[in-house]
């Protein structure tokens, strides 16, 4: 098996679906051997800013010396990028002949009358096969889909589960109220456990310290209190964290809008408490060197300037909020809007919310069944945007934005991770 036939196996969607439970990746992983089981992880889980906190936990371990291991989804453009150790994707070789041997195994479930592992089962395996051969010191792994069902918690023990921002997404799958979709998510707390939790509303939070007594598990709840914001602006933040007798003065992030100051303080907040029950061996100065090396591709991520362009993977309520808010930060002239949005989402909220920030926009589409037609998203804007443009293909729609801006002016797609990642590659282009 080569890179491309790996590939094609992977994303073979129509073939294997989706589908959440542990009885399938617990009997693949029984077939590789287990090698999860050799591994230390900081597994997380939420709604929003799930790989931004990743990030910032790998690159702390990676400036404090460790080998350390990266899964996240999606990928944005490259499959390679879901699977990093120290910020360097699995090589094209390595994917391809760990996909042969996931394969193998994949061949005995189905003889033996199971049903085939899923794409997102198959990738699961194959980090966790790269990792144990890799030798790595800790593995950050992001949670898919929710947390109790999902792949990654084939895992049996944590050094810590890290719970981002929950909110509302995925309700068919996880349930439409925040406690249903905390009961998921908590469901990586494992037994005697660490849990580290952004500051959720009380429904979730209380749902979260349940399953954690239940557990035995300790549960700490990230001081935002202890955090003074001293400067923000379309370059990054520097801010202040104060955890017991530690003052952290003056960290600085290249990532843009208040929230990646959170985020960065949960990553800060989960690495202090392992290092203070002796799981990790760091000191001060590499956890300022590991936020500031900290980047983060499709989040408020600006690709060029004059005029500067901006993408960003917002793609629920949140996100958009959050987005909308970070907005402030930035100098321009006008807004030029490129969105699309998948039909499964709040769209008509996401629109209300992002649209009278924009002075023009363009409507465009993803190619998938769940793409909310470009036509249909083009009449939602038209409520709130004076002038609003259709471009089916997101490249056209791209040309479309950067022929419509002004070096002074703003331009910002957003509302699919879908679309950014293809964004990002024809921007690079140009």
């Amino acid at each position: 098996m080569n890179y491309q036939e790996a590939l094609s196996y992977i994303n073979d969607k129509d073939k294997y679906g989706s589908r959440l439970g542990l009885h399938s990746i617990t009997r693949l992983m029984e077939l590789l051997g287990n090698p999860q089981n050799d591994l230390k992880y900081i597994h997380v889980a939420g709604t929003n800013g799930k790989g931004s906190t990743s990030s910032y936990l790998a690159n702390c371990l990676k400036s404090a010396g460790y080998k350390v291991g990266l899964y996240t989804s999606p990928y944005l453009e490259r499959f390679n990028e879901r699977i990093q150790i120290n910020g360097v994707n699995i090589p094209d070789e390595d994917l391809a002949v760990i996909t042969s041997k996931v394969r193998d195994k994949a061949d005995i479930m189905v003889k033996e009358g199971m049903h085939h592992p899923t794409t997102f089962e198959i990738v699961t395996a194959i980090a966790f096969v790269f990792f144990q051969q890799e030798n790595i010191d800790y593995v950050v792994l992001e949670v898919g889909l929710g947390g109790r069902f999902d792949s990654t918690n084939v895992i049996e023990t944590s050094l810590a589960s890290v719970i981002t921002t929950l909110d509302y997404d995925h309700i068919n799958e996880l349930g439409n109220t925040l406690s249903e979709i905390a009961f998921q998510k908590a469901g990586i707390i494992k037994e005697n456990g660490i849990v580290v939790s952004y500051p959720q509303e009380e429904e979730a939070w209380n749902v979260l310290m349940d399953v954690a007594r239940k557990n035995n598990a300790e549960i700490y709840l990230e001081p935002t209190k202890n955090i003074n914001i001293k400067s923000q602006n379309e370059f990054g933040s520097k801010f202040d964290f104060i955890y017991k007798d530690i003052v952290l003065e003056g960290i600085e992030t290249s990532m843009i809008g208040h929230y990646q100051i959170y985020n960065a303080c949960l990553a800060i907040y989960t690495i202090l408490l392992l290092r203070e029950k002796n799981l990790v061996n760091i000191t001060n100065k590499q956890i300022y060197e590991g936020v500031k090396a900290t980047k983060w591709k499709g989040r408020l991520e600006v690709l060029r300037r004059n005029p500067t362009f901006l993408i960003d993977g917002a793609h629920n309520l949140q996100g958009i909020t959050n987005l909308s808010e970070a907005l402030k930060l930035f100098k321009y002239d006008k807004l030029i809007l490129g969105v699309s949005i998948l039909k499964d989402k709040d769209h008509k909220t996401m629109v209300e919310l992002l649209g009278p920030l924009a002075d023009k926009a363009v409507s465009t589409e993803v190619k998938m069944p769940r793409k909310l037609d470009s036509e249909i998203l083009a009449e939602e804007l038209k409520e709130y945007v004076p002038e609003v443009y259709v471009a089916k293909e997101i490249e056209d729609a791209v040309l479309k934005t950067i022929e419509l801006a002004n070096d002074n002016d703003l331009i910002v797609f957003a509302g699919s991770l879908y679309m950014i990642g293809e964004v990002r590659s024809i921007v690079n282009l140009l």
